[in-house]
């Protein structure tokens, strides 16, 4: 799927995020939906499919390559490497990078695990608080144990300082896919008390619960599934650090 990658890039001009990638490979492969939902492991913690964890691998290794490279904001765009017709030189893709791309993938896996085993639903929402409150939100509260109707927290969101919005979050910590029903069913819980919502998960979002998130004249809600959790933590450095001597 290396080749994808790149087309997928390229017909998205240049840059894209991980979901507008991977359905732009889906789409190019033709891939049925057998096969997009196709389960990777019932012991992995993330939750992701099959599909989704060889395109991460598949990502890593042109990173490591040159192929391509990305932002902290979860952007990829195509590197200096790439091509007019895709890849100049598969083969050149080192081992050693085989290796790096198995070590980058496998903390994403290890730190899922242990929020999924060792955390109860009441430390995970005040983790997701505390990375609410470090993104720049106010007033984040958890209303989880008060069984809010499926709402386990709300806070307001400011841009730029200036516009602020009121949003409510659902945290769901498990292994598995978030189905597009229960997508509908947090909408349900939402209605009346803001325009906005979060969805946030250690495992991932079927393609129909995507599609039900962005439904158009629905009420917009926002969906960080476990790989971007992850980054998050990396990123904000709560529970996950970097050694760069080993870089």
């Amino acid at each position: 799927m290396f080749q994808p990658v790149i087309q997928a890039l390229k017909s998205l001009g240049g840059s894209g995020s991980l979901d507008e990638i991977n359905e732009k490979v889906i789409s190019i492969l033709n891939l049925p939906d057998e096969v997009v939902e196709r389960p990777r492991d019932a012991k992995s913690a993330d939750g992701r499919t099959k599909l989704e964890y060889e395109l991460a691998w598949v990502r890593t290794m042109l990173k490591g390559n040159g192929y391509i490279t990305n932002s902290q904001r979860g952007i990829w765009a195509l590197g200096n490497r790439s091509t007019d017709d895709g890849i100049l030189s598969i083969p050149n893709i080192e081992i050693e990078k085989h290796q790096q791309a198995e070590i980058d993938e496998n903390w994403k896996s290890a730190l899922l695990r242990v929020m999924v085993e060792r955390l109860d639903a009441s430390a995970f929402e005040r983790l997701i608080q505390r990375i609410l409150r470090e993104k720049g939100f106010t007033q984040v509260e958890v209303t989880g144990r008060t069984n809010d109707g499926g709402i386990d927290g709300k806070g307001i969101a400011k841009i730029n300082g200036i516009l602020s919005f009121h949003i409510v979050f659902q945290c769901k910590r498990y292994q598995g896919s978030v189905s597009a029903s229960q997508v509908r069913d947090f909408r349900g819980a939402m209605v009346g008390r803001t325009d906005k919502g979060l969805l946030i998960t250690t495992g991932s979002f079927t393609r129909e619960a995507i599609k039900e998130a962005n439904r158009e004249g629905a009420p917009a809600i926002d969906l960080i599934d476990g790989e971007k959790l992850a980054d998050q933590l990396k990123e904000l450095s709560l529970g996950v650090s970097v050694d760069w001597s080993r870089r």
